[in-house]
Parts: C-alpha cells; sequence; structure tokens
C-alpha cells in the first residue's frame, strides 16, 4: 500500500474511504498487521493488559512504550505507527516533550495521549516541535478509576456537549488524529463530520472515519469482550485470515453493526 502518512489518512477522510487501525506489540504481529492492509497500527498501553496481565493499563511505563513501539516499527514499514504515551507520562508540557520524544525515538511517527483540553498546551507545544499527535476522548482506560469502571460516556446532553467542545479544541490545538472510545454512535458521527481531522472509533459506531481494535480481542483470545467486539477468527483458519477480514469488514461497512454500537 506504500507508506502511510498523515497526508494519506488525510485524503481518505476527504474522500469518504475508511482505513484501519490494529494494535501490535511486536515484530511478528506488527508485519502481519501491516500485511492485512491495516494503514496503522497502534502500539497501545493496552500491553499492560493483554501482555502483562494487569487490570487496567495504569501500571505501564515509558520504558515498556518504548521497547515495544521499537519492536513493531522493526517489522512495519509502511504503516503509520501510533505509540501511547502511558499513564501519568504527560501531566506537564515539560513532561511531556521529555517522554513523547523517548517514544519518537523508538520509531513512532506519532503519539497518542488521553484527555480533553487540558492537554491543548501540549499539544500545541509537540505539534511545533514536529510531533504529531493523536488525541483519545470518551471512554480513557487511564481514568478508569475516576470512571468507576469501563463505563459508556458522552450518553447525557452536558456530557455529549463537553466531548465535542474538547474534540474542537483539541483539533484546533494542531491534534492530526483523534480516537472516539465507547461514546454513543451519533455522537461520534457528529463529531467526525464536524472535524476536519480523522477519527478513529472503537465502540463508537460506524460514523467514524476510521475502526480501531485491540488485536486480541479481535483474534477471540480475550476473556472478556466488550459489547463492541467482533472475533474475526470465527471462520477463518489462519491469524492472517482474521486480521485481513477485519480489514476488509471495516472498508465494506460490515463492522462495525447495529449490536456493536451504544446508544
Amino acid at each position: 500500500m506504500g507508506k502511510v502518512t498523515i497526508s494519506t489518512l488525510d485524503k481518505m477522510k476527504a474522500a469518504g474511504e475508511k482505513f484501519v487501525c490494529i494494535t501490535a506489540y511486536d515484530a511478528t504481529f506488527a508485519r502481519l498487521v501491516s500485511e492485512a492492509g491495516a494503514e496503522t497500527i497502534l502500539v497501545g498501553d493496552s500491553l499492560g493488559m493483554v501482555l502483562q496481565g494487569h487490570d487496567s493499563t495504569i501500571q505501564v511505563t515509558v520504558d515498556d512504550m518504548a521497547y515495544h513501539t521499537e519492536c513493531v516499527c522493526r517489522a512495519a514499514p509502511d504503516s503509520l505507527v501510533i505509540a501511547d504515551m502511558p499513564f501519568m507520562s504527560y501531566t506537564t508540557p515539560e513532561q511531556t516533550m521529555v517522554n513523547a520524544t523517548a517514544l519518537m525515538q523508538a520509531g513512532a511517527q506519532m503519539i497518542k495521549m488521553e484527555g480533553g483540553t487540558w492537554l491543548s498546551e501540549s499539544i500545541s507545544m509537540l505539534v511545533e516541535r514536529g510531533l504529531p499527535v493523536c488525541a483519545h476522548l470518551g471512554l480513557t482506560p487511564q481514568s478508569v478509576n475516576q470512571f468507576g469502571g469501563f463505563k459508556v460516556q458522552g450518553r447525557t446532553p452536558k456530557e455529549a456537549k463537553s466531548i465535542l467542545a474538547d474534540a474542537v479544541e483539541i483539533q484546533d490545538a494542531g491534534a492530526s488524529l483523534l480516537v472516539l472510545e465507547c461514546i454513543p454512535a451519533h455522537l461520534a458521527a457528529d463529531i467526525s463530520s464536524k472535524l476536519d481531522i480523522p477519527v478513529i472509533g472503537i465502540g463508537a459506531g460506524a460514523g467514524t472515519d476510521a475502526q480501531v481494535l485491540v488485536m486480541h480481542d479481535l483474534l477471540g483470545l480475550s476473556s472478556h469482550s466488550a459489547r463492541f467486539v467482533q472475533n474475526f477468527m470465527e471462520g477463518q483458519d489462519t491469524i492472517q485470515g482474521a486480521l485481513k477480514a477485519f480489514v476488509d469488514a471495516v472498508k465494506s461497512g460490515d463492522y462495525p453493526r447495529e449490536e456493536h454500537t451504544y446508544s
């Protein structure tokens, strides 16, 4: 598919073409994900749960993220690789710069941060210095203790208005991508239509510009699956086939379906 860049994703959004993001944490699976046709790979702090066995992402460190980012980038030169900034690694602009630099030097082409308008200063600072940013709104797993669990966000008018306002301000601050997780489908579609930057959804309905799933979830390996997860190993003989099935389903509009969305 050639080297994917931010410009590639912008053009796909403008043309109404869906793109795909899948998590990966090592070289072997990064190669498979890239070969399946996923334009973007997320080195997610979800590794804390699916690789390290924790019950949340909070225990993941910058060193963990840098190590796994290096592994992924060696095997997926054509995909755009996004690396998560882990819990409490971006509390100030200065700290953000140091830790984002470490992940970019590990090979990432973009870093991802969870949170709303309080991130604007850090986003602007990074972008001004050539570090692309993906923001993350809705259910932000690093805030699971504040939310009281993994719960759908944006269901009340006040919450929905706040998420939309955060999305606009984050875009204005210079973010290149936005992830929306576990929010009502109508809200995600509204935000996607109002933003110029591409929006990646997870549990946010079919109205976003792209979809992301944790690789272990789409392969049916997770012991607890959320409503938005579909097991793409069903009917497939190989992992390669399952990854390709997910890519094809997103691009054709067959995933996500109504049963995968929240209202």
